[in-house]
């Protein structure tokens, strides 16, 4: 485990290395006891550096046999090596040389799960960003890019299939029982994107034909028996290999694609070259065991996976403050494949909701940093919401503000441009320049400035003179060592929306550049006017969510009210309706913070209603308008002094409010969207079940709630309405002689599979109120539970302490306490794991006193240790700063 150096990594120190590394060899003989590693590394120097310069390679915690130069022994005074480094004082002096290293490594006890690991008898490796060095020792950083040739030799029977990028070139037996196969990529990649996969797995095979007519072996591999459940996923591959060649013009170039399922996987999956590895949550679906969300997730993450050989692997990034350059923008692709398969308005607010609930938090914390940062202590703690989420959003408004074909234009020029290089966001931003003639050079602060920009808008029409005005104002909160910030290129999308519900088109438009519906506010303060507007227009602000910001602007009621009912814009209908019940929510809690009885308009319910039974607008769609924001999206709202069990409180009673108000119409509803055919996890399909489950949960506040849930619980033939019908249980009749029933038969069914078990975990962890923290805590001890496997973690701990409100923030710090507890022992083997975790306690300065003192003290105690890794100290340490 590496520990903590105090060593800050800063953009400007950036300089390429003095040697490279054009070619490597790697021989890996696998053995359940220890692993020998013989790397041997074509190794050049560079024109400008001097002969005899050192050689200095990275490590972590290796091992090593023995060091050879040009295929002798390297003298003892030639070099130093430790488990963290290797440094050849003395190289050649020849332009090139070759280096023969051989490491020793124990993969069974690698619980970091970084580097080489075993897996339930697989050899798996994950080596983004920085776990190649602790496979060898290496020139480990993004810009180095190689040829690989990799040869495994292991045991037949513990391992017949043996995997690693690229294509398959030759295999046979050897003695003992052995075998080997020698795997080459022709592509150069960096050592982040090198994969072996070794063990014994069912194979599901199949093909794919690509625009070219070139034949594709496809095959996903997972564990005995669960081949079936692999076929979504396989269906979700080949179609996004077809969406990238007709959208982009993208084709695969290898012979091979393979993809891996592991149960322990510290991410979600990993896209190296040729051979994807999956944590198998991503992979494994069937009605039986998946909900319509887990094929939504596999369909997009094979698909983001995929399309990083691209946008990630043919082009990668010069160094990891890049990150943002492969990962925001195979994001937007990732979001774009899925709008297609599904409905664009419903997979945008989808995102929107991900957005704020992940990454708008983070700008406002002590965690924000820039979608591309300057500086970083440890890297692996900046794959965070701002580089994926808010970076996919970056590239979205490049695309508004230059149009499709332009972008599109960009895009080809990019990739044609820097294929097979390691480039950077200026090289980015430059080609969309080049090809559009348009100057970006304002908008890219977007890449450079952190904080959520906030658009202070008020509007006012004349009616005498035809004209509506509209005042706009922005600014960019501090944020951590950024107290001064420079004005945004923010494009705003808008619709004057008439009585009718159309969009009024106005005569003219001063005060603002507005192009296809965009206002492009780049100063401090616009004044937009438009002429020509005769009857007051209802402001429709932000469409499609065009800007990743927050808008402040005082609306009536009505008017958010008549835009939930007829804007067409279906993402802005959506937030005005979130709009006006976040509005109602905090006025409700701040009437249980004040001990006053709690009021909710009942025009707001009836809106709600109306929007739940028109039959005009798609099912998925009434789903998202009807979900009520969450606890921490109120909490977010309210900003400062935050009570969890008044906001709690205050969202109950709005749930009874409008359950009271269209009992009948939802009862009906209900009825009417029971499933009557065989299961399918097609969009359609699975929008009906969203909105019947929505509406179950409204249901369920009135008496028959317990009976009504239990009866769909037993009669559910899908994981969807029964996990459904179990969490509404949980969470409204904790204790009830129904709820312990279907608990006990969730367990007995589903006890013996990991992956639906966490399930079980994750609605347990969110039930409310203050016993959750007991129940958590005798929940780790569950037979099923494992501190060692992520995903069991992520399915409790990480879902108390990121979505249980009251439980986690429970006034007397239990909660907190527990927390720090099992963060620190998770630490001991997997301080990845344990650092994102501890991110739960980014907004601690938002709670009330009481609260915000037991998790400072919470906060200490993970700080404590002396032998922290650089991991969790890093996060503590911002956190607390």
């Amino acid at each position: 485990m590496r520990k903590d150096t105090g060593q800050v990594f800063r953009i400007e120190d950036y300089r390429p290395c003095d040697y490279t590394i054009p070619r490597t060899r790697l021989t890996f003989a696998l053995d359940a006891r220890e692993t020998l590693v013989t790397a041997e590394l074509e190794v050049a120097r560079r024109d400008d550096v001097a002969p005899g310069t050192p050689l200095v390679l990275d490590g972590d915690e290796l091992d090593l046999v023995s060091l050879a130069i040009d295929g002798k022994a390297a003298d003892e005074a030639a070099f130093e090596a430790g488990p963290q480094g290797l440094t050849l004082s003395r190289p050649p002096r020849g332009k090139t040389f070759r280096l023969t290293v051989v490491t020793r490594l124990d993969p069974a006890r690698n619980g970091a799960l970084m580097g080489l690991y075993r897996s339930n008898g697989v050899w798996c490796t994950q080596c983004e960003p920085e776990g190649f060095r602790r496979i060898t020792y290496f020139l480990d950083r993004p810009d180095m890019l190689s040829v690989y040739t990799v040869r495994i030799e292991a045991d037949g029977a513990q391992a017949p299939l043996l995997l690693s990028n690229g294509n398959p070139v030759e295999s046979g037996a050897l003695a003992g029982g052995r075998h080997y196969a020698v795997w080459h990529d022709p592509f150069p990649k960096p050592s982040y994107l090198f994969a072996l996969v070794a063990g014994d797995l069912a194979t599901l095979a199949d093909e794919f034909v690509t625009m070219s007519g070139r034949r594709i072996a496809l095959a996903i591999h997972v564990e005995h028996g669960k081949q079936a459940r692999a076929a979504y996923a396989m269906d979700a591959l080949k179609r996004s290999m077809r969406w990238d060649e007709k959208v982009f013009g993208l084709e695969y170039d290898l012979d091979v694609f393979n993809i891996v399922a592991v149960s322990d996987f510290n991410m979600g999956a990993m896209e190296n070259k040729g051979l994807n590895v999956f944590n198998d949550k991503y992979v494994l679906a069937d009605e039986a065991t998946a909900t319509d969300a887990d094929f939504a997730n596999i369909e997009a993450i094979i698909a983001h996976e995929y399309f990083h050989n691209w946008t990630g692997n043919r082009i990668t990034c010069r160094d990891w403050f890049q990150l943002c350059l492969k990962e925001g923008l195979t994001v937007f692709r990732d979001h774009e494949f899925s709008a297609d398969m599904r409905s664009h308005a419903v997979k945008r607010i989808a995102e929107v909701r991900t957005l704020r609930a992940h990454q708008f938090p983070e700008d406002q914390g002590p965690l924000a940093h820039p979608v591309r940062p300057r500086r970083y202590r440890e890297i692996n703690n900046f794959y965070t919401a701002t580089v994926y989420e808010k970076g996919s959003e970056v590239v979205r408004m490049i695309r508004t503000i230059l149009g499709a074909e332009a972008f599109r234009a960009g895009l080809k020029l990019y990739l044609s441009r820097h294929d097979g290089e390691a480039a950077t966001i200026e090289d980015f931003i430059r080609a969309f320049e080049d090809a559009s003639g348009r100057d970006l050079s304002q908008f890219s602060l977007w890449y450079h400035q952190a904080g959520t920009p906030n658009l202070a808008v008020t509007a006012a029409h004349d009616a005498a003179a035809g004209e509506f005005t509209v005042e706009i104002e922005q600014s960019v909160p501090p944020t951590p060592s950024e107290s001064r910030k420079r004005l945004m290129h923010i494009p705003l999308a808008f619709g004057l929306v008439g009585p009718d519900g159309r969009d009024i088109e106005p005569e003219a438009v001063e005060g603002a550049a507005v192009e296809n519906g965009v206002i492009h506010v780049r100063k401090r303060k616009h004044t937009v006017r438009f002429r020509g507007v005769a009857q007051r227009p209802a402001l429709s602000l932000n469409r499609g969510f065009s800007a990743p910001i927050t808008l402040t602007m005082e609306r009536k009621p009505q008017d958010l009210i008549f835009l939930a009912r007829r804007d067409g814009d279906l993402v802005a209908r959506w937030q005005a309706l979130n709009t006006l019940f976040t509005d109602a929510l905090i006025r409700g809690y701040r009437a249980v913070r004040a001990q006053e009885k709690v009021r909710f308009d009942d025009a707001l319910s009836a809106a709600a209603g109306e929007i739940a039974d028109d039959e005009a607008l798609e099912p998925s769609w009434r789903a998202l308008a009807l979900t009520l924001p969450a606890e921490a999206d109120i909490a977010r709202e309210i900003g400062a002094d935050i009570d969890p069990d008044a906001i709690f409180a205050a969202r109950e009673g709005l749930v009874d409010a409008i359950a009271a108000r269209n009992g009948d119409v939802f009862s009906r509803l209900y009825g009417r969207l029971a499933d009557s055919g065989p299961f399918s996890p097609d969009a359609a399909s699975a929008g009906r079940r969203a909105l019947r489950n929505v509406l179950l949960s409204y249901l369920s506040a009135g008496e028959a709630g317990p009976a009504l849930a239990a009866g769909q619980f037993g009669a559910a033939t899908n994981m969807t309405d029964k996990a459904a019908a179990l969490t509404v249980l949980a969470h409204r009749f904790p204790g009830h002689e129904e709820t312990v029933a279907a608990l006990a038969a969730f367990e007995a069914r589903h006890g013996d599979d990991p992956l639906v078990l966490d399930k079980w975990y994750q609605t347990q962890a969110t039930v409310p109120g203050a016993s959750a923290v007991e129940l958590v805590e005798a929940l780790t001890r569950h037979r099923g539970f494992s501190l060692a496997n992520p995903n069991r973690v992520r399915a409790l701990i990480g879902t108390f302490s990121t979505m249980n409100q009251t439980g986690f923030h429970r006034a007397d710090g239990a909660g907190y306490r527990l927390f720090a507890r099992v963060v620190l022992e998770i630490e001991k083997r997997n301080p990845q794991l344990a650092a994102r975790l501890a991110t739960a306690l980014r907004s601690w300065r938002s709670l009330e006193p009481t609260r915000q003192a037991a998790a400072r003290e919470a906060l200490m105690t993970l700080a404590a240790p002396k032998d922290l890794s650089s991991d969790l100290r890093d996060i503590v340490e911002r956190t607390l700063a």
